[in-house]
């Protein structure tokens, strides 16, 4: 396997494919493992090749479904997966970190419906604070397959779940979703805000093409607010 194969250079042939037509509209492609084999590269680069091409509308990803050629290509509009501690800098403000908890635990049944986790098998559970220049900033709620990220290999002392899963698991594809939640007595403890205050949350999973990675909420202290660029 030569591992100097770029992402970008899968890519390119991935596109190559599809406006050639040896993957055809509609067509289901080969997955992840097997295209790694062909084009001499890890998993890993194809899998990131492939999501910068269903980002741009070029491919399909569906859970279950494998990766197709999409019959009428369509511009997406897409969100990165943005590490905590960043945007907490880029504010121009410093960012600290405080582990809460982090225990195996059967999820609820809310979360193992999305996931399609079976009921009954623990997951890792993780909650941390994010704080802004001493102050609270998102309350980190997470539900963690513990094969991607076992604690023997993943500890959440010094460095985020959100931080170490974006550096070191890739993703075929997931959810997002926006909400504003009254604050319930967790939240408001660790947020230092009133209970019923409104909260905005951000609800996320991702997925391997194989497996559930994770289920989070993050919970920001009054006053967030998100921008996107179009």
């Amino acid at each position: 396997m030569d591992r100097t194969v770029t992402w970008q250079a899968i890519r390119a042939e991935a596109l190559r494919r599809i406006r050639a037509g040896t993957w055809p509209p509609g067509a289901r492609i080969p997955d992840e493992a097997e295209l790694a084999t062909e084009l001499g590269c890890a998993r890993a680069t194809v899998n990131r090749a492939l999501r910068d091409l269903a980002e741009a509308g070029l491919l399909e990803r569906k859970r279950k479904g494998g990766t197709r050629v999409p019959v009428t290509p369509v511009r997406k509009a897409t969100f990165d997966i943005a590490i905590i501690r960043q945007n907490v800098e880029e504010r121009g403000q410093r960012h600290g970190y405080r582990l809460i908890d982090d225990a195996p635990r059967p999820p609820p049944p809310e979360v193992c419906a999305t996931l399609d986790w079976p009921a009954g098998p623990p997951m890792r559970h993780v909650i941390a604070l994010h704080l802004a220049d001493d102050r609270p900033f998102c309350l980190e709620d997470r539900w963690l397959n513990p094969a991607v990220a076992p604690p023997v290999q993943a500890e959440f002392t010094s460095v985020s779940a959100n931080e170490w899963l974006v550096r070191n698991v890739p993703y075929s594809d997931g959810t997002i979703g926006f909400t504003a939640r009254p604050a319930d007595t967790q939240a408001a403890r660790w947020l230092d805000c009133a209970e019923g205050d409104a909260l905005l949350a951000i609800e996320r999973t991702t997925r391997t093409e194989a497996a559930p990675i994770t289920f989070v909420r993050l919970t920001y202290a009054p006053g967030h607010r998100v921008d996107a660029t179009l």
